[in-house]
């Protein structure tokens, strides 16, 4: 597409793209489609296109989203028109909604605005905003907040199999890579078939470990050491692409999802910007990246909230742990417990937050006490023997407090654990 070379012009459409996005915001169940057909015919003669976040399944009134123009938008979308130092960088389009992946994206963007930058990024996809319950207000996901402040050109599918969604990709947005980085929607083949680099994944394990929508939860509540991060491309199957390269990282035994999931997304970003370059010079492709071993598979299936239950019944000191620390972030793990001896009481359920295993073992007991030295948690005997300090935790509607806060606000009654089989929650 040849860009306008006289910048009054192109100053004078935009201005014109301005205003009738404007009657577009204000009239939004007057043809939208149409209008914003018009819009993008318009800025298209001025070789540029408008930036919009455009949701697309909803109904007319709300489909547009926020309309976003400024010249740096217009400019990167339309690059390769206009400079032809532009024109020989390759077009990313980035995918991803939640936090890790709004850092993932400003990494690679910041490497995007160097001089020897081989690569740009023109636009991203992220999951359509949240509503607020009270106000009604949508909310961005972060990287669609991240993406407004650097001024990328953004899009929010209801699907990402939806035509029109993927009609602006192959028109517009003409993608040469994509990365994708806890997107959170299936890609269709479609969409794989666009950008000619292929599709690139950070996954946060060490694939063909744990492949599915919970890793880092999987691969904590199995005990897994080390871990890792593997960079793979995308296929129609899940998490099934061949390998580009992985890192591992040795972890402490009380380590957190909460905490290892940014680590990992934070080296799976660094380990696929060392990759880009050789992914675009064609050095590493679909056929020479590393195949995976279908026989080593293991599934990182979706966690249910009723796996938060602990059952000392039923598991060891060790694997109660590692439920705790893998499912730290969602859905936490919880305990009932029977305080007093009044067992016409209700129980209490006592979500339970930081643990550790003792080196200590005792017969089995229901009895809850803390240790006898300073900074030790409640001791909760497992039917094995084995032993889990609760260093936090947070009984029903109470802030998260340590076990000594816990134990002084019992006032001397004693604590039993219970097992569970006889707990119907409402």
């Amino acid at each position: 597409m040849n860009s306008v070379s006289s910048t009054d012009t192109k100053n004078h459409l935009l201005a014109t793209i301005v205003v009738m996005a404007a009657t577009i915001l204000l009239r939004p169940s007057h043809g939208f489609q149409q209008q914003l057909g018009v819009v993008t015919r318009v800025a298209a003669r001025a070789g540029v296109s408008p930036s919009y976040s455009l949701r697309i399944g909803a109904d007319s009134a709300s489909q547009l989203l926020a309309l976003q123009y400024n010249t740096r938008s217009f400019s990167r979308l339309y690059s390769s028109s206009s400079d032809d130092n532009a024109s020989e960088k390759a077009r990313i389009l980035f995918l991803g909604t939640p936090d890790v992946a709004a850092t993932s994206l400003k990494s690679i963007y910041e490497q995007s605005q160097r001089p020897d930058s081989q690569y740009e990024v023109v636009g991203v996809v992220t999951q359509p905003p949240k509503r607020r319950k009270r106000r009604g207000k949508e909310i961005p996901s972060p990287v669609g907040l991240v993406a407004e402040e650097l001024g990328l050109y953004t899009l929010c599918p209801e699907k990402a199999r939806d035509a029109d969604f993927l009609d602006e990709l192959e028109n517009q947005v003409r993608p040469d890579l994509c990365i994708t980085a806890a997107y959170g929607q299936y890609l269709p083949k479609r969409f794989l078939a666009l950008p000619k680099f292929g599709t690139l994944n950070i996954h946060p394990s060490l694939l063909p470990r744990w492949r599915g929508s919970s890793p880092v939860q999987r691969s904590l509540e199995a005990g897994d050491n080390p871990v890792g991060v593997s960079v793979l491309f995308t296929v129609s199957k899940m998490d099934a692409g061949p390998i580009v390269a992985q890192e591992t990282l040795e972890i402490d035994e009380n380590e957190q999802a909460t905490t290892l999931l940014p680590k990992l997304f934070d080296i799976g970003t660094k380990t696929l910007i060392d990759a880009l370059p050789k992914v675009i010079k064609g050095d590493i492709t679909m056929d020479t990246a590393t195949v995976q071993d279908e026989s080593l598979v293991a599934e990182a299936g979706m966690i249910e909230s009723s796996e938060g239950q602990l059952w000392p019944t039923k598991m060891s000191a060790r694997e109660c742990h590692n439920r705790v620390r893998g499912f730290s972030m969602w859905p936490g793990t919880f305990l009932y417990f029977q305080i007093g001896d009044d067992e016409s009481k209700d129980p209490v359920k006592v979500k339970v937050v930081e643990t550790r295993v003792s080196e200590a073992t005792a017969d089995p007991t229901d009895i809850i006490e803390i240790g006898p030295k300073k900074g030790d948690g409640l001791r909760l005997v497992c039917s094995d023997g084995s032993v889990l300090e609760m260093l936090k935790v947070q009984p029903a509607t109470r802030n998260v407090m340590d076990a000594k806060s816990f134990v002084n606000g019992l006032q001397g009654n004693t604590v039993r654990w219970l097992s569970g089989l006889d707990i119907v929650e409402e």
